[in-house]
């Protein structure tokens, strides 16, 4: 019978007992595990020349000719792999089918503390108890979350590549590695026919006390372990589709190294006219991502920003647009139909009374948490979508220099004038706005509200509170 994988590999960490389950499993006979293969400092173990004749010189100049010696190797073959390993071999082991992906797990604390014994005492395996060396790290809370985000980053990323490509992988604790039967049942999903007796003796567990033992601090630790979202309870959820960076929207000073991305909509005609001034005059537009990049080659020192607006401001100056523009008449018509806001005819947009636009304002804003939230059938349109999103799909192509804010837009802009050596005409103090009616003519304690539900991200990521007619 075919055999459902040509290699494995073990996706684990240091201190997660990697090192008792390979050996373990090479009890099996034609099973060969071959330690760190891609290892940053080393090609397998420590004290390896070569791993199938590969050094560690050829396996940095080529490391995928390693994972393919591997593959073809005589009997059954894997290896041990961790976050920080070869980069270049992760997708291409995680994207193969024919690869066995076996996940070991540990409590990250343990594998913390662990981590810090074997890096002080220099022991990082013990097969004889005498030799033990004793000592107590002290948790140190900021390391430790740092510690804990680079992992699972990693086992997010495993089990997102898993997703997509339709694999499953085993998944066993530290813990699970200690049963006989649960290797056993691992050895079945490789295919083997074999099956151990027992697990491997020639390890002992190095440090086997209660946490309150092996630690100096022990209080302090709880207390900051207390502190951590494990389960990511005060995140902010975001349901968004992705966005791309609009390179054709992004507008260059003619001879001045200065680069705006804007973000939808657009009332910035104050700005554009001040950057008209800049250099040798004139705006240059319509990029493509070809020859923005020439742009900047050419313009040694270049900067380049984004203006962020208030939500309820930004979300006003939305609504007029989706009230006036021609594109979005079949979706005023659905938002009339079927989400309840109270537009009028098409012919009676422009006659809107103040209390009516507002009436619907609050209704759209309704509407934009929903859509937002992933629960309408209605398109999550670019032109409501958050700021925060916006600001990611510009780093698709390049991360902006600066992110200004319409309330200090005035100082911002000349400071970014200032570093590219530019003496600028006085910048402008606002984006300005292309809304039907001025936001302090309708401003309410429900309006704020029902802003800051729509674009919580918003809100959150980038500090803003009530909106100010000063704002």
């Amino acid at each position: 019978m075919t055999r459902p994988f040509d290699y494995f590999v073990i996706l684990a960490e240091m201190r997660t007992g990697s090192n008792l389950l390979e050996a373990t499993l090479e009890q099996v006979a034609g099973l060969s595990c071959h330690g760190e293969a891609f290892n940053p400092d080393y090609v397998g173990r420590p004290r390896n020349k070569d791993l199938f004749g590969v050094t560690m010189a050829e396996r940095l100049k080529d490391p995928a000719a390693l994972l393919e010696r591997i593959r073809q190797a005589e009997g059954f073959n894997g290896f041990r792999f961790f976050f920080d390993h070869e980069p270049r071999v992760v997708d291409a082991i995680l994207n193969d089918p024919r690869c066995a992906k076996i996940v070991l797990t540990r409590n990250p604390v343990d594998c913390y503390v662990s981590l810090k014994i074997a890096y002080n005492t220099k022991r990082w395996q013990l097969t004889d108890v005498k030799d033990k060396v004793h000592w107590k790290p002290p948790f140190k809370p900021a390391e430790f979350e740092a510690f804990l985000h680079e992992r699972q980053q990693f086992q997010i990323r495993v089990l997102n590549a898993l997703q997509i490509s339709g694999q499953t992988a085993f998944y066993l604790d530290y813990e699970d590695s200690l049963r006989t039967d649960v290797i056993n049942g691992l050895l079945q999903h490789l295919g083997r026919e074999d099956r151990i007796e027992a697990i491997a003796d020639t390890l002992i567990r190095q440090n086997p006390e209660e946490m309150e033992n092996k630690v100096r601090n022990y209080p302090e630790m709880e207390a900051a372990l207390e502190r951590i979202d494990w389960a990511n309870l005060y995140r902010t959820p975001n349901f968004e589709p992705r966005r791309g960076p609009g390179v054709p929207r992004f507008i260059a000073a003619a001879g001045a190294p200065l680069l705006y991305m804007p973000l939808q909509p657009i009332p910035d005609a104050p700005l554009r006219e001040w950057m008209a001034q800049l250099g040798e005059g004139g705006l240059l537009e319509e990029f493509t991502q070809k020859t923005l990049r020439v742009w900047m080659r050419k313009s040694r020192g270049h900067r380049s920003f984004t203006v962020l607006r208030h939500p309820l401001e930004r979300a006003n100056d939305i609504f007029s647009a989706l009230l006036t523009r021609p594109g979005f008449i079949d979706i005023r018509q659905t938002l009339r139909a079927q989400y309840g806001v109270p537009l009028p005819p098409e012919d009676a947009i422009a006659g809107m009374s103040e209390a009516e636009y507002r009436a619907a304002f609050l209704s759209f804003l309704t509407f934009v948490k929903a859509n937002l939230a992933g629960q309408t059938g209605l398109r999550q349109d670019i032109l409501w979508a958050s700021q925060a999103t916006l600001v990611q799909g510009l780093g698709q192509f390049a991360t902006p220099d600066l992110l200004c804010r319409e309330s200090r837009l005035g100082s911002d802009l000349g400071y970014l004038a200032q570093s590219v050596g530019l003496k600028a005409a006085q910048p402008p103090k606002a984006l300005g706005s292309t809304a039907l009616f001025p936001l302090a003519a309708i401003h309410g304690d429900d309006l704020d509200a029902a802003a800051r539900d729509a674009y919580p991200r918003d809100y959150i990521l980038f500090g803003f509170g009530k909106w100010k007619k000063s704002a």
